[in-house]
């Protein structure tokens, strides 16, 4: 848990995933948005990519810088004098964007909307808030697991007509899938991510003489040959253990396969299954070099999403660190540390370890704890194209709204992986830690957090690393 701002987490996540789950939905999904994805990715990363010359669906919208009118798809009911609390682990950026989506909603309806930042634990901050007879209205979970948890508890509406109507209208099976449990629809999911992505520095790819690497072995040496040349080859942001689960993900996604993957997400193998070994084993190749990561284990430790993104990109050719991993919400930071996407910074799909690139997707879905006229409202908005448009222009935002238009997004990357994930249909693997309970897969300081943090410090403890995912997952799942 993706998704991935959690500030420290998603802050994160996305300054996160955002994170980007459902028991048995996600697990089901295979493998096309694979290909799909890293089909568009290699054009990228040769320079190409979509033109941006679609139209947007939902109004013909013209390209950014064109037109900064937004479309009305959908109607929403006059709110005159109601309040609406609204939370989610955004900060920084990211808050920046969804507040703008949030004035807009503000200005159609007449509602006071007023948004509170979650903290890291989300879990607990709504737990804290029901027990206090004072939960927000609507609230945008990162887990698909928080979100079965929420619904069993008897803390969420279903959603209303009109949200129902618009999700139908807008989204695939398997998003709708995600955001429903125990045959109800409970959620919509509005931010979505691509979190099997290495962005990288062209200045110092370039400077270095590298090339863009396909596979794990390929990716190693390009990472020497960067040490080599003088510059830290990889930037980790480990101070927020949810970047380290996605390290994990996609490596183990990749050389055990999607029926593990599926089996493991839902704890029907145990994580001191031989596949486990020898996906931490591959992980250590990296973890376990110093020279290969930016402040060697101790500062890939200390630095939180954010940072890990941003000391690639600052200064150049001078920046800290030649690459880093994440999905398609660092755009906002790399975009901060004023770096311009396209051609300071570029993108690779994730390396094969076996023999398919892996893609994990990630998620945030907005769901209604109070049976109120606004929280529906909101709800209907988040799911249509209109809302979606709004932070896609802002950039470091991808939706997985089938008609919203390709032109929306401010560059050809942004493009790519937006195409990619909405041609891909059903066929994707959502985050696993986002599938687990939230004591195991989404809770600072614990769990597999905790376990894979313990793991960077450690990279050579594969067997005790094993041993202490399955204790804490065995405790969290129950059995």
């Amino acid at each position: 848990m993706r998704t991935a701002t959690r500030t420290s987490l998603r802050a994160a996540r996305a300054e996160r995933t955002p994170r980007p789950r459902r028991a048995g939905g996600a697990g089901a999904r295979r493998g096309a948005l694979a290909l799909a994805v890293a089909g568009a990715l290699a054009l990228t990363a040769a320079g190409c990519g979509d033109s941006g010359g679609d139209k947007d669906k939902s109004g013909d919208k013209p390209a950014p810088g064109q037109s900064d009118l937004i479309t009305h798809t959908v109607q929403l009911p006059k709110l005159n004098g109601q309040k609406l609390k609204v939370t989610a682990v955004w900060t920084g950026v990211e808050q920046k964007s969804f507040t703008k989506v949030l004035d807009e909603f503000a200005k159609r309806t007449g509602a006071e909307v007023a948004y509170v930042p979650s903290g890291d634990d989300m879990s607990a901050f709504i737990g804290s808030k029901v027990a206090g007879g004072d939960p927000p209205d609507v609230a945008m979970l990162q887990q698909p697991g928080a979100l079965r948890e929420f619904a069993g508890k008897g803390w969420l509406k279903p959603l209303g007509e009109e949200a129902r109507a618009q999700l139908k209208k807008n989204f695939s099976q398997g998003w709708q899938d995600l955001g429903s449990a125990d045959g109800k629809q409970y959620g919509v999911y509005f931010k979505t991510s691509n979190k099997s992505l290495v962005w990288y520095n062209t200045k110092i790819f370039e400077a270095a003489g590298v090339k863009v690497p396909a596979t794990w072995p390929e990716f190693l040496r390009t990472a020497q040959a960067v040490a080599d040349f003088g510059v830290s080859p990889v930037s980790v942001g480990g101070a927020d253990g949810w970047t380290l689960t996605d390290w994990f993900e996609n490596v183990y996604l990749s050389q055990a396969g999607p029926e593990k993957y599926d089996q493991l997400a839902q704890h029907k193998i145990k994580w001191t299954d031989p596949s486990v070994k020898d996906a931490l084993t591959t992980l250590g190749q990296l973890f376990g070099k110093k020279e290969l990561l930016a402040g060697g284990q101790e500062g890939a430790l200390q630095a939180q999403f954010p940072t890990s993104v941003t000391q690639t990109f600052s200064g150049g050719e001078k920046a800290k660190a030649a690459m880093v991993f994440e999905g398609d919400f660092a755009a906002a930071n790399i975009t901060a540390a004023k770096a311009k996407i396209g051609t300071d910074a570029k993108v690779f799909p994730f390396p094969a370890v076996g023999g398919r690139a892996p893609v994990v997707t990630g998620g945030d879905v907005g769901v209604a704890l109070k049976d109120s006229q606004a929280a529906q409202a909101l709800l209907t908005f988040l799911a249509s194209t209109d809302a979606a448009g709004i932070w896609a222009r802002e950039g470091g935002f991808i939706s997985a709204n089938k008609n919203l238009g390709l032109a929306s997004y401010p560059d050809d990357v942004q493009r790519s992986i937006a195409k990619a994930l909405v041609s891909a249909g059903d066929s994707f693997r959502f985050d696993m830690s986002d599938q687990a309970p939230a004591a195991f897969g989404g809770k600072p300081g614990q769990g597999e957090w905790k376990d894979l943090q313990d793991f960077l410090r450690n990279p050579a403890d594969v067997e005790g690393t094993q041993q202490r995912l399955e204790s804490d997952a065995a405790k969290a799942f129950k059995n």
